[in-house]
């Protein structure tokens, strides 16, 4: 009995170490816990749309969970833009990658700034480059792209036929401007067909956590009175703003494929999501940022899955 305590108290030691863990926690605590439990919080929890599945890619909206960053930002923190430790985010990104290919490919992510461009990679960036832009696309194999989210929707997209490949951030402020639009138009001058492009949006904040003023809906309607059905009474003066909802129909104007948008809700999801609005209304000092990334693999580059 001894023999099987000791062993049981080493390898959860183990496990906290792999966690990344600070070891504040009471040595009874970890004594007795299951090794198998410890393992499940290092795994990474990956939200996929069977719509993207396909054996040339690879697709993911990953969550908080599976990384090795602590307080705020615990655990996936994928955001280089954060405050977070810079060699936790980066083994972060690592483990992303790791999932999306045995090979570990680069990760092109962008300086998000709510605006409506789009970049073209052409050759891997590195992560110290701040590449502003809100949308990223690539015909090229082997290069994995993405976004970073905390309650923006995220958009993967792709045309399987052609190999083209995109992914956006979609705030308000970059929805209304034509990020999608944008995003779709230089998939096409890349080779993509409209008809054939199929796009997924991630988790995000839903309607009933996204209040907002009335100047945020005047800017919408001042655009087109029929964006007034995306916006529900809140108290007082103030709205319920449907974002996934108004980007689900932007999507459909812009003649794409796209599935029923996810309901999972960053807000109140603390558990699985990062949200900058919750750190916002609890006072936090910061936030950490979801990945979304989608690769292509390619018939000469596929891997056993």
């Amino acid at each position: 009995r001894k023999r099987k305590s000791l062993r049981r108290c080493i390898v959860s030691r183990q496990c906290r170490q792999w966690a990344g863990c600070s070891g504040s926690w009471p040595r009874h605590d970890w004594r007795w816990v299951n090794p198998l439990v410890l393992i499940g919080m290092m795994m990474l929890d990956v939200v996929e749309s069977d719509f993207l599945k396909n054996p040339d890619l690879r697709h993911g909206f990953f969550t908080n969970r599976g990384g090795v960053s602590e307080g705020v930002y615990s655990r996936l923190n994928a955001g280089l833009g954060s405050s977070d430790e810079k060699s936790k985010v980066i083994e972060n990104r690592r483990r992303a990658r790791v999932h999306l290919s045995k090979r570990e490919f680069p990760l092109c992510t962008l300086y998000q700034c709510h605006s409506n461009r789009v970049v073209e990679v052409i050759r891997p960036w590195s992560e110290d480059q701040r590449i502003e832009a809100d949308a990223v696309v690539t015909s090229e194999a082997g290069v994995i792209i993405g976004v970073l989210t905390a309650d923006c929707v995220p958009i993967l997209m792709a045309d399987p036929e052609a190999g083209i490949i995109a992914a956006a951030h979609a705030g308000w402020k970059g929805a209304l401007s034509g990020i999608i639009e944008n995003a779709v138009s230089e998939m096409e001058r890349l080779g993509a067909r409209r008809a054939s492009i199929k796009a997924a949006t991630g988790p995000s904040i839903q309607q009933a956590s996204y209040e907002v003023g009335p100047e945020l809906r005047e800017s919408f309607v001042c655009q087109s009175p029929d964006y007034n059905a995306f916006f529900l009474p809140g108290q007082d003066d103030r709205f319920k703003f449907d974002l996934p909802g108004f980007i689900e129909a932007r999507l459909v104007e812009a003649g794409v494929r796209a599935p029923r948008i996810s309901a999972l809700d960053t807000y109140r999801d603390e558990a699985r999501f990062f949200s900058y609005r919750r750190s916002i209304h609890r006072n936090e000092p910061d936030y950490g940022r979801q990945l979304s990334a989608i690769c292509k693999i390619g018939p000469n580059r596929r891997e056993d899955t």
